[in-house]
């Protein structure tokens, strides 16, 4: 009798601790689970931060005052030629001042040979301390007087060609709405005009356009009008 007795303690046990193993095992891992909802719940707020842009540091592109009461200055740099034309119509068609940034040594078509490792572009783009251009006048006359400056510029190697640079170091934008553009035969405007904002540390810098070299004036007029 007390053998039967054993062996039914042993059976209970046995099944007892089956049961508490089976348990153990199957338990649901809260941890894990709590962390993958933390995860996922912080790439859904990602996600949605980007499609917001509530994290969206850049400035948004405003409504511009182009009015005759409103003082506009077009500024560019042009290495051969294709900047001035883009330049001159757009303040032709804004009734607009113009500054041309010049250099004191000016580029010849030599100096311009990208081809050329040992041409005077190609010496500056592999050393950025031989990028600070000095120009024969650095600050536009009456600068204060104006409210919106249009910015154009050559791309050399994806940013603005670096007179560009010299202008920008060399004028306060404080309180000034600035609009760049650039033309190229091929290349996009990348990040030349957030790098020249960076640059300038003041104004209201809208986002840059990017003209081809053989920009019409129909392009110009329509791009003007997307700006009002």
């Amino acid at each position: 009798m007390k053998q039967k007795i054993i062996i039914g303690i042993i059976a209970v046990v046995i099944t007892a601790a089956g049961v508490s193993a089976y348990f153990i095992l199957n338990k649901p891992n809260r941890t894990a689970d709590n962390e993958n909802a933390s995860m996922n719940q912080k790439q859904s707020n990602e996600e949605t931060t980007n499609e917001t842009g509530q994290n969206n540091t850049e400035t948004e592109p405003t409504d511009l005052d182009l009015t005759s009461h409103n003082k506009t200055l077009v500024v560019y740099y042009s290495a051969t030629g294709s900047t001035r034309k883009v330049a001159e119509q757009i303040a032709a068609n804004l009734n607009a001042d113009i500054f041309e940034i010049v250099p004191e040594n000016i580029y010849t078509a030599d100096d311009l040979n990208w081809n050329n490792e040992n041409s005077r572009v190609s010496k500056e783009h592999n050393d950025e301390t031989l990028r600070d251009v000095p120009l024969t006048v650095s600050q536009a006359a009456h600068w204060e007087d104006y409210d919106t400056v249009f910015i154009g510029y050559p791309i050399w190697w994806g940013v603005a060609a670096w007179p560009t640079d010299s202008f920008v170091k060399n004028n306060d934008f404080q309180d000034k709405t600035v609009i760049p553009f650039c033309t190229s035969a091929s290349s996009g405007i990348g990040n030349s005009d957030k790098l020249l904002s960076e640059t300038a540390r003041k104004g209201n810098w809208q986002a840059g356009h990017r003209f081809s070299s053989n920009a019409s004036n129909d392009d110009i007029k329509a791009w003007i009008e997307s700006l009002k």
